[in-house]
Order: structure tokens, then sequence, then C-alpha cells
């Protein structure tokens, strides 16, 4: 990895970064690929989300609720809402019972 650029591991936690990550397990498991390759590739799908998400959505939507909980560490903030009812650009309404939102800074600590 050439590149020294950090990139947060929040969408490994979403169930395409769970099927990724059972599908590198399960390859392992079987001697198919080394774990050094593995965590290559997890590194790869980070830098890949993080850049595909900024460049190419541009959605954008509002959102109502009650909070729940919140939390700042390590330059995240997460957190908890319930009854929420989000609107979209479309006009479109959704509503759920409860969302975790995780907020992180775009930019690592040191990076200018």
């Amino acid at each position: 990895m050439s590149n020294t650029q950090a990139f947060y591991e929040l969408y490994r936690q979403t169930s395409v970064g769970q099927a990724l990550t059972d599908t590198l397990d399960d390859l392992i498991s079987d001697n198919r690929i080394q774990p050094q390759l593995a965590i290559k590739i997890l590194y790869h799908f980070d830098r890949v989300m993080t850049e595909t998400l900024a460049d190419k959505v541009k959605a954008r939507l509002s959102f109502k609720g009650h909070l729940d909980t919140y939390r700042f560490c390590d330059d995240v903030w997460t957190f908890q809402v319930k009854d929420l009812a989000i609107k979209l650009e479309n006009q479109n309404q959704v509503t759920t019972d409860r969302v975790k939102i995780v907020s992180c800074n775009s930019k690592r600590p040191g990076e200018v």
C-alpha cells in the first residue's frame, strides 16, 4: 500500500462490508488467500467506499425525530434517533422507529 492515508473503517459494518468480511474469512479458512491479501482488500474497500460516496452521492435529505442518545469520541459523533421522519429531495417521506447516525470528519486528524 503505497498510499499512507488512513480511511475510516465504519463501512465495514454495513451489510456489504459484513458480506465482504465474511467472504474473506471463508477464503482465509480454506487457505485460498493469505490474511495479508484480505487486509489489503479491506483497506481498498474502505478507500473506495469513502471516495465513491464523497464523489458520486449528491442527494440531500432532511430529517426530524427525537434524539435518544449521542456520543462524541475520537472525532466521531454517534446519534441514536427515535421516531424518525426522513424527507428526501423528491419530497418522498420515509419513517422508521429508530436510526443510528455516525458522523466523521471528512479529514483525519493531521490532514491539511
